[in-house]
């Protein structure tokens, strides 16, 4: 029996993918190079590479990983770059020389990054110099032999390569001092890996092309094994859910989330070097005024971002110019977390077009399902099973459940990962028969097939029997102008088992616990009512702007609650 959302389908989306259409990743890039070879790839702070130079750019660093430091198919090398010039030139040669690439962020603390260069066994990394000192103190008790740093304008054309480094380093001081004897530079690397011919190593579907670590369904942080052929088949079904928005050759697509994290690294890097698009890479999207000004400068067709993103670019006052350029941009996606009513409606009415919702995983690299392209409004689900893809919805004791009813999401399709590197008892865990993976996610599939995602498992708050759903919570404060930032979590409470708390960044400077608790009383059901208010200067993130719930939880647990 078909699937039920395959009639909902975009007319033209077809219910399969071609995800035979690469042998590799090596094999999609090489061919992109040789086809869009004088067009540009990418773009970092006014300095383009083209298909070309990225092809002689990643060709050199492959040959020198191969034959200046001798690592070998299979080994493992860490990246640890925002979003730079150098990112996309590492990923391609380390994976055309065989390599298993590890993203790192580079934000990590000594112990994060120690932790993830001990489980992943990296041998190599390479590193922008100004995080070289927290890889010094992580060394020690690592694998790694090898580390490659670089400056931030090191691909730059020679002059404003020095008045770039010279700046970084000597005047704004970004560059604290570290000491790697055995450490050679970008630059240098490239220059020997020059004089060297790159071995051509054969690569199928199912070798590793990286282990991209996650917390995954438990919150034990782990090496998600990604293959080529899963990269390959996302690449696939995405181009086959959204391609006919896209023209070869002509895109130009904003890049403002790290690369090193999943979404950012299939949705915009590999998808749109299979287009041969532009990427138009943002080192720091924290600045949103200058993040602003170059959105101002580029006559970009596509962007990629988390719901905190968007409501950053939507409150600058700089974004008016960038909304009356117009015409140009033809599809918005959001991805990573929860995108928000108000801020969907909020962008849609600014600029014109709906923000595309989609769903994924690091575990299934990344993308499961997507919003139509054609939908004229915010939709409240995350959309359809994307082409080659199946989903279901499970109870607890692992039984189908029928449309309109919640229950755990689970996956099945060629993107889904392997396993977690060096944890077969976690990955049992996640798998269940006919490798179908536990999302960890409840969800509900309405009659069409579309889904909406309820909350993480680990994250429903049971008051007094009920389940209570933080998200529906937030969306609900966040409707109130007083408020910019909010997280709820459940705490323990003596007469009901948990309790709701919300911990707010204010809007409105004069904003009272009370005149929250009484919006919350007027919109809630009183057992989802919360019952502590936490007002904060900041909320913790990760990497790409979502609220860390789990953080927030360990806080509290360490402090007295406040009263209401």
């Amino acid at each position: 029996m078909q699937p039920i959302w395959l009639k909902h389908y975009p007319p033209g989306v077809p219910a399969e993918a071609d995800i035979f259409c690469y042998v590799s990743l090596k094999n999609m890039l090489e061919q992109c190079c040789e086809r869009y070879h004088a067009l540009p790839a990418f773009t970092n702070m006014g300095t383009t590479i083209s298909f070309g130079e990225l092809d002689r750019l990643s060709r050199d660093f492959g040959a020198w990983l191969q034959h200046g430091i001798k690592l070998r198919k299979g080994e493992r090398v860490a990246i640890m770059l925002p979003n730079l010039l150098q990112y996309p030139v590492a990923l391609f040669g380390a994976l055309r020389a065989g390599l298993v690439v590890v993203n790192v962020n580079p934000l990590y603390t000594t112990r994060e990054l120690q932790a993830q260069l001990a489980d992943s066994g990296a041998v190599a990394v390479i590193v922008l110099e100004n995080f070289a000192h927290t890889l010094q103190q992580a060394l020690p008790d690592t694998a790694v032999r090898h580390v490659i740093t670089t400056q931030v304008g090191d691909l730059f054309p020679v002059m404003k390569k020095c008045l770039v480094n010279v700046v970084a380093k000597q005047i704004r001081r970004m560059v604290p001092d570290w000491d790697i004897p055995s450490a050679i530079s970008l630059p240098t690397a490239l220059k020997r890996g020059g004089h060297h011919l790159l071995t051509d190593v054969p690569i199928d579907r199912d070798d590793i092309a990286f282990l991209q670590y996650t917390g995954g369904t438990t919150g034990v942080s782990k090496g998600a094994i990604l293959t080529h052929g899963n990269l390959v088949a996302n690449v696939e079904q995405t181009s086959a859910w959204i391609g006919h928005l896209l023209t070869e050759g002509a895109e130009v697509v904003i890049t403002p989330l790290p690369l090193y994290h999943v979404f950012s690294l299939t949705a915009n890097l590999l998808l749109f070097v299979k287009w041969g698009g532009n990427n138009v890479l943002i080192t720091n999207p924290r600045d949103i005024p200058a993040f602003v000004q170059v959105l101002a400068k580029t006559r970009f067709t596509v962007i990629t971002g988390v719901n905190t993103l968007y409501k950053k670019l939507l409150n600058d006052p700089g974004f008016s110019r960038v909304a009356q350029q117009g015409g140009s941009l033809k599809l918005a996606v959001a991805g990573g977390m929860a995108l928000q009513r108000t801020v969907a409606e909020r962008w849609q009415a600014v600029m014109g077009i709906p923000l595309i919702e989609g769903y994924g995983l690091t575990e299934a690299s990344p993308t499961v399902c997507a919003n139509r392209f054609d939908i004229t409004e915010f939709s409240g689900t995350i959309g359809l099973p994307l082409p080659s893809t199946r989903i279901a919805i499970l109870d607890e004791a692992g039984h189908a459940l029928p449309p309109g009813e919640a229950g755990e999401i689970v996956v099945q399709g060629p993107q889904v990962m392997r396993g977690y590197w060096n944890r077969p008892e976690e990955t049992a865990r996640t798998f269940i028969a006919d490798g179908w993976l536990r999302t960890g996610d409840i969800g509900v599939m309405d009659e069409n097939g579309a889904i909406r995602f309820i909350e993480r498992c680990k994250d429903v708050i049971v008051v007094s029997g009920f389940k209570v759903y933080p998200s529906e919570i937030e969306e609900v404060v966040m409707r109130h102008p007083g408020v910019r930032e909010v997280g709820a979590v459940g705490v323990p409470d003596e007469n009901s088992g948990e309790s709701v708390k919300l911990c707010v960044v204010k809007q409105d400077q004069t904003l009272t616990s009370e005149a929250l608790l009484a919006y919350c009383r007027a919109n809630l059901a009183a057992y989802k009512v919360p019952r502590h208010v936490e007002f904060r200067d900041h909320l913790p993130k990760n990497p790409i702007g979502k609220i860390l719930r789990r953080a927030l939880k360990e806080e509290t647990s360490s402090a007295s609650l406040p009263t209401t």
